[in-house]
């Protein structure tokens, strides 16, 4: 339990928070509107400073396609915005509450913080890679830009991509410079029904390979299908593809994607109206959004290797799992125990990847490192930043690596 809540309504106060807190020793759980509490390794800190005070538009020029906005901006009022000039976020950030179970307002900057990317990632690309610049209060209380057409520091580390995904351990973000998209005029979604998990990375392998491309391909077994749009995908298991684009070109590409898929089972569309939702629920996780604490992992990996992956596990544990990203990120549902030690040992026999525990009871995260442990070069450089940033350690701390985690990369 954190003792105060500071809500800065500027970043010159943020920065003198800060700077207090360095001089005092205290500690700082970071955090935007609270939707995501609960990733990580346990925070011990003595006050939660949040961004919720700095909200609101700074700069938006849909010609140019670039947005600034401050970092505790709800995302509701950045998706209005753009999406009142026709455009929109490529990279889908995702919402998820549900899966958490929590509350609060999703924020830009805790979008940006945790890299989150939904299905369009395997295309478009992630949060970070349409993040240009940011400003942020660094450990010290010092205001520091970054960005740009160069967008490096002086030390020759790129600072915007270090920060996206760094989940507060780096820095107070306080502002974030992002590029938007034209909304796509059109969209249609494929439905493969009747493969096994194998042939199912096959299927999106090839459709990934085809010249229609495909923006969303995820797959949804026996188990999992039925939880989203109110059952209304066929029976067993499905296989969906999302292309968009302009109308004529959507339909010209939808009909080649759907000849090719046709000779390895039956194909079927997603009306249009629930396309969007299937993919938000996807995005979302929502077949995991179920009230309950069982341990979800956040697994990416080659595509062609999940399934594998998800077999080997089942050979010493029940688990219910569903894929994205053509099969390189595996949500996987644990009906007992985390099985840290048994899921990153089978990420290394197959060449290796990230796993990480987003939902898990308290005393389940007490024994398990909630991130992949680092290597040993990759902590080194890690740890380096992190002092340069934040020499006292009070951001976040604990919060990614704990120094059991680095052991363990080592």
């Amino acid at each position: 339990m954190t003792a105060a809540l500071l809500a800065p309504a500027s970043e010159e106060e943020a920065a003198r928070l800060v700077a207090e807190c360095a001089l005092r020793n205290t500690r700082l759980r970071l955090c935007g509107g609270g939707t995501r509490s609960g990733f990580g390794n346990r925070v011990d800190a003595e006050a939660t400073l949040s961004s919720r005070g700095l909200s609101g538009i700074v700069a938006y020029d849909p010609a140019e396609m670039v947005l600034t906005a401050k970092a505790g901006t709800p995302m509701a009022e950045i998706e209005a915005a753009v999406a009142e000039a026709g455009q929109a976020l490529a990279f889908e950030p995702p919402d998820h509450r549900a899966l958490m179970a929590t509350s609060g307002t999703p924020t830009i900057g805790g979008v940006f913080a945790s890299n989150a990317s939904g299905p369009r990632r395997l295309l478009a690309g992630a949060a970070r890679d349409h993040l240009l610049g940011l400003r942020f209060v660094n450990g010290r209380g010092e205001i520091i830009k970054a960005g740009g057409r160069v967008m490096k520091n002086v030390t020759g580390l790129d600072l915007v991509k270090f920060l996206a995904g760094s989940f507060g351990t780096l820095g107070f973000l306080t502002e974030v410079t992002f590029k938007v998209m034209p909304r796509p005029r059109a969209s249609a979604c494929l439905v493969l029904s009747g493969l096994d998990d194998g042939a199912a990375a096959r299927a999106m392998a090839a459709a990934m390979a085809l010249p229609v491309e495909v923006n969303g391909a995820a797959h949804l077994p026996e188990l999992v299908s039925p939880r989203l749009i109110a059952g209304r995908l066929p029976a067993g298991p499905a296989t969906i593809f999302r292309l968009e684009g302009l109308p004529a070109s959507v339909s010209e590409r939808l009909e080649k994607l759907a000849r090719v898929l046709g000779r390895l089972g039956p194909v079927s569309r997603v009306e249009d109206g629930e396309s969007a939702s299937l993919w938000q629920a996807v995005g979302d996780v929502m077949p995991f959004a179920d009230g309950m604490e069982k341990p979800v992992w956040r697994v990416s990996m080659a595509p062609m290797r999940g399934h594998e992956l998800v077999a080997g596990l089942r050979l010493h544990a029940a688990i219910d799992a569903f894929y994205d990203w053509q099969g390189g990120l595996v949500w996987m549902r644990m009906e007992e125990e985390p099985e840290a030690g048994l899921i990153r040992a089978g990420l290394a026999a197959l060449g290796g990847g990230h796993a990480s525990l987003l939902r898990a009871t308290s005393s389940m995260r007490n024994g398990v490192a909630a991130f992949q442990p680092e290597t040993a070069g990759v902590a080194l450089l890690s740890e380096r930043l992190r002092r340069s940033l934040d020499p006292a350690g009070i951001f976040n701390p604990g919060l990614m690596h704990r120094p059991a985690d680095r052991a363990e990369g080592a």
